[in-house]
């Protein structure tokens, strides 16, 4: 997973053989790399990894260090700078991984990988500081990663060994608002003869009082280790422990009974008045690979990996059903345990073959993949009171006992292959398909089968046209199906526990990417054809009609000098319901018309090692519900932070500070359809790093 092959370059990146990486000589006061990262690696499933330059779909790559200098909390923060993505999360409840991508929020049973392993990410936040990088395949895919709803794919990168014996040896302390305060180690080397065995590992702990009156624990814990047991043969392991404990976490808050189409006024995501002490969410994240990678010859590699992931939670949470715009409401408790695992196997070969004229770049493979989800056989809940989102809350619950049982489990099983074929040194057309087997099963409490649903053989396939208009810059045409698994219908529906067939979505994107020397940018022009999902007129939550979602995506980075760097991204895009729908004509719920971003970096010439920064966003007002008659209206919000490296007695020394939402702006964030939050508080993070 976007990692550098021991052997050298991988035979999936075109033109690797040619590639000879010049040493550099790293201190600390050399120039960050602020760019878009076109250059590196990007994970694309069964088209293997390769650069986000030879990739003919729109992707962002978010850096260890930009995670840093970013202080990331949340998947908001983590995507705060790419006009695509709107922010949905909440690091202290269980909406921590919701964000939008082009409209369309991501799946939180198949959008979310680590290394490229499949987990579920409901609920979890995730160790930001223990991760490489962060990267975010936009809109469908079916080819790459199977089913999975149409938003886009996160994959978090894990820190990884060292390719050279160079040691790493790193201790950090951070403060977040009010008084949160972290501790972090990050070690690593290789050891043995020949440096054969390599390891990377990391741990922290976090514990105080949140912004918004409530309190976290968590420790984490993660280990990646490889063994080069031939010159061929390299054998991985990884490992990842999380225990994540929050109290006083964020209500929730549903428009579904609000009378009028007017929003209370908006108030701060610091307030007191929407947390009670007996509200948490303990969670519990782990995950554990192996994989063995073989070079058979310069040309061809053959891949096999497995991995197991459980994520439990247990949650008490109320949810606030708005009544009037005044900020009344009838409070809602859920209490209960829920948990999912999944056991995921995948054998890949990647090569090259020459064929007349023409070089095939070709991936084949085989994948099976197992979901067991667990639920609460004696959850409750009910209505425990009324009250007002503008006064304390004195609402209180707190049960136990839970028993949990199995209540689904959804099987995938697949063969995909690729060939990007080389027609001149330009011209480039890549063709792929999936053929997936899907058994779903939902069960009740006594174990008896309540639902099932399978199909074989569903193809999802991708189509590519690529041109080299230079070496740095890729134009591209792509086609994409994917599937994603039917919604098992909720507790508040009429229809609720009903299981709903499949939907098949379709995507046209043409663009271009372009990696220069002191610049780079990236352009999209996208259609998505998407089943409509949405509750009717009879509180039936059904699939009925279809979404459409087309629009423009466009960004750029420039180092103006030797200490200014600038960017800006922006997304418009046009969003309907049609054919059959009952909301034929009105926007989608959850896609803001337009959204954009600026960030500006300045290394500060007299200090050096000082680079100071500053950046904007603006999320243009975005459709609560498929009715269209409530708006949440649009925001910006404004960020600072600073960054300083030197030596101390011969060590390298980094602070780091970062200030969020700087005027303290109140203003409601689309969560979920029907739901809203209160955008987070003008917060502070301050972290220091000494390395040894």
């Amino acid at each position: 997973m976007a990692q550098e092959n021991d052997a050298g370059a991988s035979p999936s990146s075109p033109g690797a053989a040619d590639a000879t990486l010049p040493a550099v000589s790293v201190t600390a006061t050399t120039e960050r790399d602020q760019g878009q990262h076109l250059q590196s690696d990007v994970s694309s499933g069964a088209l293997g990894t390769r650069t986000q330059l030879d990739t003919p779909y729109s992707t962002t790559i978010v850096t260890g260090e930009e995670l840093a200098d970013r202080q990331a909390k949340k998947l908001g923060d983590v995507f705060s700078q790419d006009a695509s993505v709107s922010d949905n999360s909440n690091p202290y409840n269980a909406w921590a991984s919701y964000i939008t991508v082009r409209g369309m929020q991501l799946d939180w049973q198949n959008g979310f990988r680590i290394d490229g392993q499949p987990f579920n990410a409901y609920g979890i936040t995730m160790p930001y500081e223990q991760l490489e990088s962060v990267q975010l395949l936009k809109g469908l895919s079916g080819f790459m990663y199977g089913f999975g709803a149409p938003g886009g794919v996160v994959n978090y990168v894990t820190k990884k060994p060292p390719l050279t014996d160079r040691q790493i040896a790193s201790v950090d302390v951070g403060y977040a608002s009010t008084n949160v305060w972290s501790e972090h180690i990050d070690l690593g080397g290789r050891v043995g003869p020949n440096a054969m065995f390599g390891y990377r590992f990391n741990a922290t702990h976090e514990e105080g009082k949140t912004y918004n009156d409530g309190n976290v624990r968590r420790d984490s814990f993660s280990l990646s280790a490889d063994a080069r047991l031939t010159r061929d043969l390299t054998a991985t392991f990884g490992a990842l422990y999380q225990e994540r404990h929050a109290s006083g976490i964020t209500t929730a808050i549903s428009t579904a009974e609000l009378t009028g189409n007017t929003l209370p006024v908006p108030l701060s995501g610091g307030s007191s008045t929407l947390v009670t002490p007996d509200q948490h969410l303990n969670t519990n994240l782990q995950l554990y690979t192996a994989g063995l990678r073989y070079n058979l010859n310069q040309d061809w590699t053959i891949s096999a990996t497995y991995s197991f992931s459980k994520s439990t939670r247990y949650r008490n949470e109320s949810t606030f059903y708005l009544t009037d715009p005044a900020g009344d409401y009838n409070d809602m408790r859920y209490e209960g345990k829920e948990g999912h695992q999944l056991n995921a196997w995948q054998i890949m070969a990647e090569g090259l073959v020459k064929t007349g004229p023409f070089q095939h770049q070709l991936v084949f493979g085989a994948s099976y993949q197992k979901q067991t989800n667990d639920n609460t056989a004696n959850s409750f809940y009910d209505q425990i009171g009324i009250g007002n989102i503008y006064q304390p809350n004195t609402n209180r619950y707190s049960g136990g006992g839970y028993t949990t049982y199995r209540n689904a489990d959804i099987v995938q099983k697949a063969l995909f292959a690729s060939d990007t074929i080389a027609l001149t040194s330009r011209w480039s057309v890549l063709g792929g398909v999936r053929f997936t087997n899907y058994e779903q099963h939902g069960y009740g409490v006594d174990g008896a089968t309540t639902s099932t649903y399978s199909k074989n053989g569903i193809a999802t396939p991708s189509v590519a046209l690529m041109y080299k208009l230079t070496p740095g810059t890729t134009l591209y045409a792509s086609y994409v199906e994917s599937l994603e698994a039917g919604n098992v219908v909720g507790t508040t529906y009429a229809n609720s526990g009903a299981v709903l067939n499949p939907l098949r979505s379709k995507q046209y994107e043409v663009g271009v990417k372009t990696q220069n020397e002191r610049w780079s940018a990236t352009a999209a022009l996208f259609r998505i054809e998407r089943g409509a999902q949405y509750a009717n007129s009879d509180n039936v939550f059904v699939e009925d009609g279809e979404s459409v979602f087309q629009g423009v995506e466009a960004g750029a980075d420039v180092r103006l000098s030797r200490d200014w760097t600038v960017g800006g991204d922006v997304m418009w895009i046009a969003t309907k319901y049609k054919k059959g729908s009952d909301y034929d004509g009105n926007r989608v719920a959850g896609a803001p018309g337009f959204v954009a971003t600026a960030h500006a970096a300045y290394s500060v010439p007299v200090v050096p090692g000082l680079t100071l920064g500053a950046s904007a966003k603006f999320t243009g007002n975005t459709s609560l519900r498929p009715a269209g008659d409530i708006k949440v209206p649009g925001y910006m919000i404004y960020s600072l932070g600073a960054t300083y490296t030197t030596k101390i007695a011969g060590h390298n020394v980094g602070v780091r500070a970062a200030i969020d939402n700087l005027t303290n702006h109140r203003y409601w964030e689309f969560q979920y359809a029907d739901y809203i939050q209160p955008g987070e508080p003008r917060t502070l993070a301050v972290n220091a790093r000494v390395e040894f």
